[in-house]
C-alpha cells in the first residue's frame, strides 16, 4: 500500500526529529516478528525511555543525508526500524536484550552513537557495556577488595597473638 505525501512528509519529520535530539540510535532489522514480539519490544522499550520508529529506507536514508552525521551509513538491511533515546546506552542494550530473548528474530544493523555512523559489530559492543548501576557495584567491589583482605590479615594477626 502506497503512503501518500503528507504522510510522508510526516514520517520526514519524526525521523528527522529522533535524528536531532537522541544521543543513540539504533538500526533494526525486525523482519520475521510476530505482532506479538513486536508489541512486547516496544514495551520494554518504552518502559527503558527508547523510542521505536517504523520507516522506508528512502525516508530514513534522505533524512540521514540532510543530517550531520560524520562517517559512512552501514548498508540497511531488511524491514527497517529505529531505536533512539537521549541514553547512549539503552536503545543498543535494549535490542541487543530483546533479540538474545527471541532467538535472531530481530538484528542490529548498526546505528549512530555520539554523531557517528557505527557497524553491526560496534553497535554490538556497544549493547554488551553493563548498565550504571552495575558500573557502580562493579567499582565499589573493587574499592571495597583491598580493604577487605586488609581486615582479613588483621583478624589473623589477632588470632596469632591470642594463641
Amino acid at each position: 500500500m502506497a503512503i501518500k505525501k503528507e504522510k510522508k512528509k510526516e514520517i520526514y519529520e519524526k525521523v528527522n526529529d529522533a535524528i536531532n535530539k537522541s544521543s543513540s540510535m539504533v538500526f533494526v532489522n525486525f523482519h520475521g516478528l510476530t505482532v506479538g514480539n513486536i508489541t512486547s519490544l516496544r514495551k520494554g522499550l518504552r518502559e527503558q525511555g527508547v523510542k521505536y520508529v517504523v520507516a522506508k529506507k528512502t525516508i530514513i536514508k534522505r533524512a540521514f543525508a540532510d543530517s550531520k552525521t560524520e562517517g559512512v551509513l552501514p548498508s540497511l538491511d531488511g524491514e527497517l526500524a529505529l531505536a533512539y533515546s537521549e541514553d547512549l546506552l539503552a536503545p543498543a542494550r535494549e535490542i541487543y536484550n530483546f533479540q538474545k530473548k527471541n532467538k535472531n528474530n530481530i538484528q542490529i544493523l548498526g546505528g549512530v552513537f555520539e554523531g557517528k555512523y557505527m557497524g553491526q559489530a560496534e553497535m554490538t559492543n556497544i549493547a554488551t557495556i553493563p548498565g550504571m548501576d552495575i558500573l557502580r557495584g562493579q567499582f565499589v567491589n573493587l574499592i571495597n577488595s583491598p580493604i577487605q583482605q586488609f581486615v582479613v590479615a588483621l583478624d589473623q594477626i589477632a588470632m596469632a597473638k591470642e594463641a
